[in-house]
């Protein structure tokens, strides 16, 4: 069992805690977070995209390598997306501002496939969104992806 645990910025289905925990994964610790210079995209999946202009909230959360696997295996065998890891520098987040900086790992997937999303699936993403506090104009960018 592999017990190195890795701060891990999640930002679609993966920062609502009830769908990690039905994938067996439970984190250590979890907090809101920010990361710029990127884009979300829900196709039908969550995905990040480069943008210098955009930014996108989630959550980082302190997991293990071996849970990591775990989630991303079920993505590729499952939902037939690939994620690879990409090394993030994200912003911790509360409604009231920013904090300090945390070096994290984030999945993107290199290709998708453009598709309509399930709107179950966007709300597995808003719902938590707003109990984190997640700016509205954001939480409203989510709800734009509902079919």
């Amino acid at each position: 069992m592999d017990t190195l645990k890795v701060w891990t910025f999640f930002y679609g289905s993966f920062i609502n805690l009830d769908v990690l925990r039905i994938l067996g994964v439970v984190p250590e610790k979890h907090e809101a977070a920010l990361l710029k210079g990127f884009d979300i995209k829900i196709q039908p999946l969550a995905n990040l995209i480069r943008s210098e202009k955009d930014c996108v909230y989630g959550i980082i959360a302190l997991v293990s390598h071996d849970e990591l696997r775990k989630l991303y295996d079920y993505a590729k065998n499952e939902l037939r997306t690939i994620y690879v890891p990409v090394p993030v520098v994200v912003e911790t987040f509360t409604p009231r501002g920013t904090g300090a900086s945390r070096a994290a790992l984030c999945y993107v997937a290199p290709a998708m496939k453009p598709r309509t999303p399930n709107s179950d699936y966007i709300e597995r993403i808003v719902a938590p969104a707003k109990e984190y506090g997640f700016p509205d104009w954001y939480v409203e960018r989510l709800e734009t992806f509902s079919p």
